[in-house]
């Protein structure tokens, strides 16, 4: 007889349990199959002897990185000299989501980079930044700039494809090393918002993105304009505005009364 060999599929101890039963109960209930002493499968069916053996399947572990952290590497950072880690600039979620959306519209579009364009259309994905919000109200929209985009560098052949992570243009990597520049020269405190990486597009003048913008009625003045809410990336409603206010008070009253307390003790 032929024999065959079972081993991707594990046989689980039930199939023993249920021989056993069969054979020692006076059930007229005949099984098509049984196992014989030398462990081996003999089929009433199919007259083939199937030998068991282990399996040997191992379950698929995913090795990638989680999204947030690959685009959290592909961001910039820049360390000042001579500071603690806890000094070191941060991106903000807004801005962090803007560049994962920028990513996303480069591979729509299929380029192989992600560019100024990418990173400005990425902006008005996320939608809800300071900086996306001053565009939209100056009729820059994500539709005019994507068709603006497509005038401009053209359409990429049908059969292409990008990456998962297209990489930075030249020109896109200087847009972002400013925004991160011009945070660490301001020396307030807080993360690198959109309006960072907005402006930071908008300062590589020979650059795609700079071109739509100007082309749709961006100039200096609105930069200028711009540039007063840098440090923020939502504007508060008149509710959460008071009550960050009010936690804020609670914050720095909590501080003074555990210095003052410390004070006594000391005394």
């Amino acid at each position: 007889m032929a024999s065959h060999t079972l081993s991707a599929l594990p046989i689980s101890q039930s199939c023993h349990r249920l021989t056993s039963d069969s054979s020692s109960s006076s059930s007229s209930l005949a099984l098509p199959w049984r196992l014989n002493p030398h462990n081996n499968l003999v089929s009433s069916l199919i007259g083939k002897k199937l030998s068991i053996q282990p399996s040997t399947f191992k379950p698929l572990v995913s090795k990638h990185c989680p999204p947030v952290a690959t685009v959290l590497s592909s961001l910039p950072i820049r360390k000042p000299e001579g500071a603690s880690s806890e000094k070191t600039p941060k991106w903000s979620a807004r801005a962090i989501k803007s560049f994962g959306m920028a990513e996303l519209e480069a591979r729509k579009l299929k380029y192989p980079n992600t560019g100024t364009e990418s990173l400005l259309m990425g902006i008005l994905v996320e939608g809800t930044s300071i900086a996306a919000k001053f565009l939209r109200a100056n009729g820059i929209t994500l539709f005019k700039v994507r068709e603006e985009t497509v005038n401009l560098l053209g359409r990429s052949d049908m059969y292409n494809f990008s990456a998962e992570h297209p990489p930075l243009t030249e020109q896109a990597q200087r847009a972002l090393d400013w925004a991160v520049a011009e945070k660490l020269k301001s020396g307030e405190s807080g993360e690198i918002t959109a309006t960072h990486m907005l402006l930071g597009i908008w300062s590589q003048k020979d650059s795609a993105g700079h071109k739509i913008m100007a082309s749709l009625g961006f100039d200096d003045e609105k930069a200028k304009e711009l540039a007063k809410s840098m440090n923020v990336d939502v504007v508060l409603s008149h509710k959460n505005f008071v009550q960050f206010k009010i936690s804020e008070m609670w914050s720095k009253l909590q501080h003074c009364t555990k210095k003052r307390g410390v004070d006594f003790l000391r005394a």
